[in-house]
C-alpha cells in the first residue's frame, strides 16, 4: 500500500512506482501475467492516487533491475490493485528538486511525502531515542514541566496566555524550563532530563524557530567536569545514529582564549589562520591608523591568508566594505609576492617592522596579510567574520570533520559600551568561581563564572552553567548589576524562596536539538536551516501557511478570556 510515485504505460503493460516511507517498490499490471483486472485498474491511477496492489514478488531478471532504489531487484507483478483514495495533481513533484519555500510550507503534509523529508524526520525520532537511552542510563529522570508559566525576565519576549478564571491575568509559554528544572533539583529529583518545548517570541531567521525543542537536563551534586562529561558522552550517543564517530575528551579553551585566538566565543576550528596580536610589533610605527587605535587603547591584529587564496583587488575592497558593517574603520592589507612586499601603506611602516611583521605572522610567498585596528571587541569581531568568510571562500574548510570544542571560563559580568552599566554576560545566575567571589564588590567585571558552551564547526550546540544555589550570593550578585533585594524578591522571590529551603549544588545545559538534527542530516553547522529537520514550521515572518495562522480570534471567545479589544491585521 502506499502513494504512486509514478506511472509509465510501456504498449499494454503498465508499470506503477508506489511509494511509502521506507520507499519504492514496482508494481506491474500485466494482462498476460496478473490478470486483466489489475491492468484494468492501473489504467486509471495517477500521480499521488492511494492504492493497495496484491500480487506476486518475483526476481525482475538479470539486467533488468534498478540499482538506485534498494527494491530494485524485484517487482510486484499485480493480480488486484485497488484505489484506496484519489489525488488532485499535487502543486509540486515529489522528486522535484527545487521547490519555492512558501509552496513546501503551504503544502506541507506534501512535502513530508518526499524521501528526504521522511530520512529527516526518521532521523529525528533516531536522535530523540539515543538521548533518552543514553540519560536513563546514566540515572536521569525524564520529568515534564509546565507549560503555563509566570513571567520571569529572560532576554526574549513571551508569548502571552489570558486566563478566563482570573480575568485580567496571563500566563507564559516557557521560553525554557529553566526555573522548573532548578526547582526539581531543590525537590530531590538529582538527576533531570526533557525534551523541552521552549518557546520564544521573537525575530526568526533560518536557525531560529518561535517554537523549538531543546535536549535539557540539569544534575545535583556536580562539579562542571562531571556535566561536560555528561554532554559528551550524550554527544557521542545521539551522532552515533548518523553513523559520526565523536572523540572524546572535547578540547578546551577559556573564552578569553577563544576571543584571542579566533574572535568568536563559538570558534570553528576545522582550519587555522587564527588571529595575530600585532599591537607590539607596530607600537612605533607612525601610521595614524594603528597608532590612533594604540593610543586609544586599542589593538592591532592580524591573519595572515594563505597563497591559495589570491585574493583580488576587488576581493579586498569587498572585505573592507564587509569590515565596516561591522563596526571597523576599514582593513589595510599587505601582498607577500616573491619579489617583495606590496602595499599602499608600506610607506608608513619602517622596513624592520615590515619584516616583523612577516616573521610574526608567519608568511609565505603569496600570502595576503590582513589588519584591523580597534578597540579590543571590534577587532576580534571583525577579523573572526573575515576569518570565517575567507575560510568557506577559499575551500579552508574541512566539512567532513566534526570539531567538538568547549569554550570556559565566561566572564560573569560585561560593561554595556553605550551606558557604561555593568550586566550579565550570560545570565546572572551561574556560579562564580570561588576565588572570584570576593571580587564582587571590588572589581566586579574580573569575576569568571562557572559557564561552558558547547561548540561544534562554529555553531553554539548549548550553553549551561553551574547554578548559584545560595540565596545570599545570589543577592549579592543582582546586586552588581542594579538590582537591589526589594526589586530582585519581586522578579525572582519564587526561585530565591526555593533556594532557602536548602537547594543542593547543581548544574546543567539547555542543547539545541532541531539544530544537532539539522547538523545530523548533513547541514552545515553555522548555516542550519531548521524547518528541514521540524515537522510543521512557520514561515520567517511566524506564520503557518499549512493551517492559516495566526488568525483573528472571534470576539465572543476574546470577551471570555477579558480581552475587549483586538486589532484586524486585514485593515493594519
Amino acid at each position: 500500500m502506499g502513494w504512486v510515485h509514478s506511472r509509465r504505460d510501456h504498449g499494454g503493460v503498465i508499470f506503477l512506482d508506489i511509494r511509502d516511507r521506507t520507499g519504492l517498490v514496482q508494481v506491474v499490471g500485466d494482462p498476460q501475467r496478473g490478470g486483466a483486472a489489475a491492468h484494468q485498474a492501473a489504467e486509471g491511477v495517477r500521480a499521488e492516487y492511494v492504492v493497495a496492489a496484491v500480487g506476486e514478488v518475483v526476481h525482475r531478471g538479470e539486467g533488468l533491475g534498478n540499482p538506485r532504489i534498494a527494491t530494485g531487484e524485484i517487482e510486484i507483478v499485480a493480480r488486484e490493485i485497488t484505489v484506496l483514495n484519489t489525488a488532485l495533481h499535487p502543486p509540486f513533484e515529489i522528486d522535484q528538486e527545487e521547490i519555492n519555500l512558501e509552496q513546501r510550507m503551504r503544502y506541507r503534509y506534501i512535502d513530508l511525502r518526499r524521501p528526504v523529508m521522511q530520512a529527516n524526520l526518521e532521523l529525528r525520532h533516531k536522535a530523540a531515542m539515543a538521548a533518552r537511552q543514553y540519560l536513563s542510563s546514566q540515572d536521569f529522570l525524564e520529568i515534564e514541566t509546565p507549560l503555563l508559566l509566570k513571567a520571569t525576565p529572560e532576554g526574549a519576549r513571551d508569548f502571552l496566555v489570558p486566563c478566563r478564571l482570573v480575568p485580567g491575568t496571563y500566563y507564559v509559554l516557557p521560553q525554557s524550563p529553566q526555573l522548573m528544572k532548578q526547582t526539581l533539583m531543590a525537590a530531590g529529583c538529582d538527576r533531570y532530563f526533557q525534551l523541552a518545548r521552549c518557546l520564544r517570541d521573537e525575530d526568526l531567521r533560518a536557525d531560529r524557530q518561535p517554537e523549538h525543542t531543546q535536549i535539557d537536563l540539569e544534575m545535583s551534586f556536580v562539579e562542571q567536569d562531571d556535566v561536560l562529561t555528561t554532554v559528551e558522552g550524550l554527544m557521542q550517543a545521539v551522532f552515533a545514529v548518523a553513523g559520526i564517530a565523536v572523540a572524546a575528551p572535547f578540547p578546551r579553551l577559556s573564552y578569553g582564549e577563544a576571543m584571542e585566538r579566533y574572535g568568536s566565543d563559538k570558534p570553528d576550528t576545522r582550519f587555522g589562520m587564527e588571529l595575530i596580536d600585532l599591537s607590539a610589533t607596530v607600537a612605533s610605527v607612525e601610521f595614524r591608523v594603528f597608532a590612533d587605535a594604540l593610543a586609544s587603547g586599542g589593538q592591532v591584529k592580524g591573519l595572515c591568508v594563505p597563497a591559495k587564496g589570491q585574493l583580488s583587488r576587488k576581493d579586498l575592497d569587498d572585505l573592507i566594505a564587509f569590515s565596516k558593517q561591522f563596526g571597523a574603520k576599514g582593513m589595510a592589507w599587505i601582498a607577500v609576492d616573491a619579489e617583495g612586499l606590496r602595499s599602499s601603506i608600506l610607506k608608513f611602516i619602517p622596513e624592520d617592522v615590515q619584516r616583523a611583521l612577516v616573521a610574526k605572522m608567519g608568511a609565505q610567498p603569496g600570502d595576503m596579510l590582513l589588519f584591523v585596528a580597534d578597540r579590543p571587541k571590534v577587532v576580534a569581531d571583525v577579523l573572526g567574520r573575515l576569518r570565517l568568510r575567507l575560510g568557506h571562500q577559499l575551500g579552508l574548510v574541512d566539512k567532513s570533520r566534526h570539531n567538538f570544542l568547549w569554550v570556559i571560563d565566561f566572564p560573569l559580568f560585561e560593561k554595556n559600551a553605550e551606558s557604561g552599566a555593568i550586566e550579565p554576560m550570560h545570565h546572572p545566575f551561574s556560579m562564580p568561581r570561588a576565588a572570584d567571589i570576593p571580587l564582587l564588590e571590588s572589581d566586579p567585571l574580573a569575576v569568571t563564572a562557572q559557564l561552558y558552551d558547547l561548540v561544534v564547526n562554529g555553531a553554539e550546540l548549548c550553553s549551561g552553567s553551574i547554578r548559584c544555589h545560595i540565596p545570599d550570593l545570589q543577592l549579592k550578585i543582582l546586586e552588581v548589576i542594579g538590582i537591589d533585594r526589594a526589586e530582585a524578591l519581586e522578579r525572582f522571590g519564587f526561585l530565591l524562596e526555593v533556594f532557602s529551603y536548602g537547594a543542593p549544588p547543581h548544574g546543567g545545559v539547555g542543547l539545541g536539538f532541531d539544530r544537532i538534527v539539522a547538523i545530523l542530516s548533513g547541514q552545515e553547522a553555522s548555516e542550519v536551516d531548521i524547518r528541514e529537520v521540524i515537522a510543521f514550521p512557520k514561515t520567517s515572518t511566524g506564520r503557518d501557511l499549512m493551517l492559516g495562522c495566526p488568525s483573528v480570534i472571534d470576539p465572543q471567545q476574546l470577551k471570555e478570556v477579558g480581552i475587549l479589544k483586538t486589532v484586524d491585521p486585514a485593515a493594519e
